[in-house]
């Protein structure tokens, strides 16, 4: 593995750090001042679509459609590897809020995208993904549930039923990124249509159900430690009672749904761990920041050896899963998602957590004014700590690293 940035890599970060500088950071305190003005907190403020037509303009569009789903046409992407797009990615993670959404880079937009170019059909891309790649919609992923351990995808309760030409879903969600933004108007459904099929990771479909579907309810936005996620759409609560879509909207073929998950996971888990990165540098940034502005018991924070100690160890541990992350996005490019996994789930596991760690010590820094809205880091943690949850907790990865460890030694 070479540690050097190609001379593209260089090109696209050189340019996107200009536009963090002079659009992104400066965009944050406006769109918070627009979004408190508007009729609904869900509605977009001006100054995200205004990110977009800049972004888009300067090619800083799609980044994260690696180059074995490229579509023809330059405006669907750069053309770039998981390698080329890590650090690109870690970039936008300093502003997590408006900086993906600017590039068109945010989750769940981009699983959702993976899925429907590597599984849909011909009509389903024309109708749902050209837009999305547009970014004239969003889109949704419905998965999770209430009712059931959904750490283990195989328990979903949700039906998908063959009703002659139509598919009739039945099902309550939750924690359903993006749903409560009114541009969110296609759903990617997984539910079982087959319940009582002898093998379990077969039992479970993907459907699309568009938002104006009769039956489809969006009940309520989700808090995630008090915060509400305006800019990524929220996460809701989600019903679907009789709700009925053309057999044309299964995506790939009965029973695929696992596998789908599977696939769409991978990339997924990368995306958000580069992202971390970039939400610890920029930790890192406000703690010296603090560190060398503020005096307590006679000297600078800076000079208080706890404090020296919580920098050094936060840069440390920022480079060690640096080199893994990007490691992670070599194998995926050279051996792909199953060569990799056993290095996707490390970071998994590693990053979330680390992550949490530097934020907590910032915030600590930072004291009231780290738990408060005038600086970044409670909501940054909060977005952190969700993350060893989301795409499968800790456990799960743990779980299966660990199997595959010691299968060898059996």
């Amino acid at each position: 593995m070479d540690f050097a940035f190609d001379a593209r890599t260089e090109e696209l970060r050189e340019k996107l750090l200009t536009f963090m500088d002079e659009h992104v950071h400066p965009a944050e305190r406006t769109a918070d001042e627009q979004r408190a003005a508007l009729a609904s907190p869900w509605d977009t403020p001006a100054v995200v679509e205004e990110l977009k037509a800049e972004a888009r303009q300067q090619g800083l569009w799609n980044l994260f459609f690696v180059d074995q789903h490229s579509l023809p046409g330059e405006e669907h992407g750069a053309g770039l590897t998981n390698l080329q797009y890590a650090p690109l990615a870690e970039i936008t993670g300093r502003s997590p809020q408006l900086a993906p959404t600017a590039l068109n880079c945010a989750a769940p937009d981009t699983g959702n995208m993976e899925v429907l170019a590597q599984f849909g059909d011909e009509a389903q891309k024309k109708r749902w993904l050209e837009p999305l790649l547009a970014g004239e919609i969003r889109s949704a992923f419905a998965m999770t549930e209430p009712e059931v351990a959904s750490s283990d995808a195989t328990n979903i309760e949700t039906r998908i039923e063959r009703d002659g030409d139509e598919y009739v879903i039945n099902g309550r969600k939750w924690y359903i990124s993006g749903a409560m933004n009114p541009l969110c108007q296609i759903f990617i459904v997984m539910g079982k249509t087959d319940p009582e099929g002898s093998d379990i990771r077969r039992q479970q479909s993907m459907v699309l159900v568009p938002r104006d579907t009769p039956g489809l309810v969006v009940k309520r936005a989700m808090q995630v430690y008090g915060y509400e996620d305006h800019y990524h759409g929220g996460h809701a609560e989600v019903v679907f009672d009789d709700v009925r879509v053309p057999v044309g909207n299964l995506i790939g073929e009965e029973g695929g749904g696992f596998g789908i998950a599977q696939a769409r996971l991978g990339p997924g888990r990368i995306h958000h761990c580069m992202r971390l990165i970039g939400m610890a540098e920029r930790a890192i940034e406000l703690m010296c920041r603090r560190a060398v502005s503020r005096t307590a018991f006679g000297k600078p924070l800076a000079q208080q050896g706890v404090v020296q100690e919580w920098i050094a160890d936060a840069r440390v541990a920022v480079e060690q899963l640096r080199l893994l992350v990007l490691k992670t996005a070599w194998l995926m490019d050279t051996v792909g998602n199953k060569g990799a996994h056993t290095e996707i789930q490390s970071i998994k596991i590693a990053t979330p957590r680390t992550v949490v760690d530097i934020l907590d010590k910032a915030v600590q820094l930072h004291g009231a004014g780290g738990v408060s809205q005038d600086f970044p880091l409670a909501e940054l943690w909060a977005a952190a700590r969700t993350l060893r949850l989301a795409d499968g907790p800790d456990e799960v990865h743990q779980r299966s690293l660990a199997r595959r460890e010691l299968r060898q030694y059996r």
